[in-house]
C-alpha cells in the first residue's frame, strides 16, 4: 500500500466536498466540471476526467493511483493550504485532536440526561445533536424505546484501555472484541489487535437514523446479496472481507432513513 494512500484519499474527498458546495450542478460530472474551471482559473489545470480517474481508483476502490506531487500541491492550495505537505500535517493534527477529545467524553444518562462535553466541542460549536452523532458513529448507536426510562449508561473511549492492550481481537456481530488467545473457537476468526480498527470500526445497527445531512462523507457501506450494511469507518467488511465504499447520497437515501 502506498505510504500516502490514506492522505490522498482524504485530499480527494475534501476537494470533491468543497467543489460540490460551490457548484450549481449537483451531478458528479457537473461538480467535476466546476472543479476543472476553478483550477484552470486559479491554479494548475486538471481535467475533470483525470480527477474522476483519481477519485474512482483511490476513494471508491481504495487502490493506489500515481498522482504528481505538483497536482497534489495544487489540490491542496485549492483547499487553502500552502502545499500537500502542509495539508497532511494539519489533517493529522486535527485527527489527533478529535481522537483525544472523544477519549475524554463521559456521558451519564439517567432519567434526565446529563452531558459533560469536552472543550473541543464547545470551542468548535458542536451542539448536543452533532455530538450525539459522533457518539453514534463511535459506539454503533444507543437507542431507547419510547415511554421507557433509559438505563444508566457510561460511555468511555477504549483508546489506550486494557482492551487494546490485548494481543488479539475478533468480530462479534457489530464490533470487535479483544482477547488474549489466538483461538476462541472454530467459528471465530481471530486477528492481531489493531487499536484504530478496534475502536472506530463498528456496524451501524440502526440505518434508519442515517440521513444525507448527518451521514454523507461519514459512513461507509457494503452491499452483498442485495442487502446494504453501514459501517463507521473505511476499510473492509469484517464479516466478508469486501472493501467498504463511501456511502453516496443515493445509497443513504435508498437504504438509510426511516
Amino acid at each position: 500500500m502506498s505510504k500516502y494512500l490514506s492522505e490522498k484519499k482524504k485530499l480527494l474527498e475534501d476537494v470533491y466536498k468543497k467543489a460540490s458546495e460551490e457548484a450549481t450542478e449537483t451531478s458528479f460530472n457537473g461538480i467535476l466540471l466546476h472543479l476543472e474551471r476553478v483550477l484552470q482559473d486559479n491554479h494548475e489545470r486538471l481535467s475533470y476526467k483525470t480527477f474522476e480517474n483519481y477519485y474512482k481508483a483511490i476513494v471508491e476502490n481504495e487502490e493506489d493511483y500515481n498522482i504528481k506531487r505538483s497536482t497534489l500541491d495544487n489540490l491542496s492550495k485549492y483547499l487553502g493550504y500552502d502545499d500537500f505537505g502542509k495539508y497532511c500535517s494539519e489533517w493529522k493534527t486535527i485527527e489527533y485532536t478529535i481522537q483525544q477529545a472523544i477519549s475524554k467524553i463521559v456521558i451519564t444518562i439517567i432519567n434526565k440526561p446529563i452531558f459533560t462535553m469536552p472543550d473541543f466541542f464547545k470551542k468548535n460549536g458542536l451542539g448536543i445533536v452533532e455530538m450525539a452523532f459522533v457518539l453514534l458513529l463511535v459506539t454503533g448507536g444507543v437507542v431507547f424505546s419510547n415511554g421507557k426510562k433509559p438505563p444508566a449508561i457510561s460511555l468511555l473511549s477504549d483508546w489506550n484501555s486494557p482492551a487494546t492492550d490485548k494481543p488479539f481481537m475478533y468480530w462479534d456481530k457489530d464490533r470487535y472484541m479483544a482477547t488474549d488467545s489466538s483461538y476462541v473457537g472454530p467459528q471465530v476468526h481471530v486477528i492481531p489487535m489493531d487499536p484504530k480498527e478496534f475502536i472506530y470500526q463498528k456496524k451501524i445497527m440502526r440505518p434508519d437514523t442515517l440521513t444525507v445531512d448527518n451521514a454523507l462523507h461519514k459512513v461507509w457501506y457494503d452491499k452483498s446479496n442485495n442487502e446494504v450494511e453501514f459501517f463507521t469507518s473505511f476499510g473492509r467488511n469484517p464479516e466478508n472481507g469486501k472493501t467498504l465504499k463511501e456511502a453516496t447520497e443515493y445509497i443513504i437515501e435508498t437504504y438509510g432513513g426511516e
